[in-house]
């Protein structure tokens, strides 16, 4: 995948257009352009390419249209569907989702189990497992309910992500709903969850860079039954009838800046 940066006032037509010029000629070069993303008022746009190596991808780029890619991100197709879903194309190999133009822009959630540890010594690792169990059921249909995918367990609790990001928080209350609904007999499951939204290959070697890191950190931050999220969810959920409250700014491992969070409010205002 390719990053094409600051293309300015370029429109979708033209984008689109480009697009059409690297698959006239993309057999001299040995690769197939297969699909595209175009972020736009920001100007900004993703190439999905089969390649036999950069230079090649870069040399078709250079013949067809002149436009370089900014970075250039080897990923395998297994990985990329797992972080960018179920897209589809439409009539210029542009992705879309549920009929609309793709950004590329995804909500990034990580849930943790709070208490985990605790309830193993406590209870024994039986219990703890049970918890666990628990946790991946509800996670897991919430996931189906909202149409978010599942990228892996990390441990006690699950990485995943979404198209919308009214869908991801919705998401998000479900599942502390859910968490809360518990037979007597069965240990509380307190999930925390981590918020954040971002662009799967924003400048980094790594597919899914420093968004994905920064909604770990967040999640690490939040306690049982409660989800954390930036500022950018909060700002893309205007008008949804979502509340939000101010949590402040708090500092993160690997970012140089305080990051502003905001608790999502899913039971009576709590």
């Amino acid at each position: 995948m390719d990053v094409h940066p600051g293309l300015g006032d370029a429109t979708a037509d033209e984008v689109a257009e480009a697009h059409r010029q690297d698959l006239a000629i993309q057999d001299e070069y040995g690769v197939r352009f297969l699909s595209y993303w175009f972020s736009d008022p920001a100007g900004k746009a993703f190439c999905l390419v089969e390649s036999p190596d950069v230079e090649s991808l870069k040399a078709c780029h250079k013949a067809a249209h002149g436009l370089m890619p900014h970075d250039v991100v080897e990923v395998g197709a297994p990985t990329l569907a797992q972080f960018m879903g179920a897209t589809q194309t439409d009539e210029n190999d542009r992705a879309t989702v549920d009929g609309h133009a793709d950004t590329a822009l995804r909500a990034i959630m990580f849930t943790d189990i709070e208490g985990s540890t605790a309830v193993s010594t406590s209870q024994g690792d039986a219990a703890a497992m049970a918890l666990v169990r628990r946790h991946d059921t509800i996670v897991g249909q919430v996931l189906e309910r909202f149409g978010g995918t599942k990228i892996k367990h990390t441990g006690d609790g699950m990485f995943a992500s979404f198209t919308s990001v009214i869908r991801a928080v919705n998401a998000t209350i479900a599942i502390h709903r859910a968490s809360a609904d518990r037979p007597a007999e069965q240990p509380q499951l307190a999930v925390k969850i981590g918020l954040t939204v971002g662009e799967p290959v924003e400048d980094s070697a790594d597919l899914f860079g420093a968004s994905v890191n920064m909604a770990a950190r967040i999640c690490a931050h939040a306690a049982g039954g409660q989800t954390l999220a930036s500022g950018t969810v909060r700002d893309l959920a205007i008008g949804k009838d979502i509340q939000f409250a101010e949590m402040g700014a708090i500092g993160l491992k690997g970012f140089p800046d305080p990051v502003p969070l905001y608790a999502i409010m899913w039971n009576n205002g709590t």
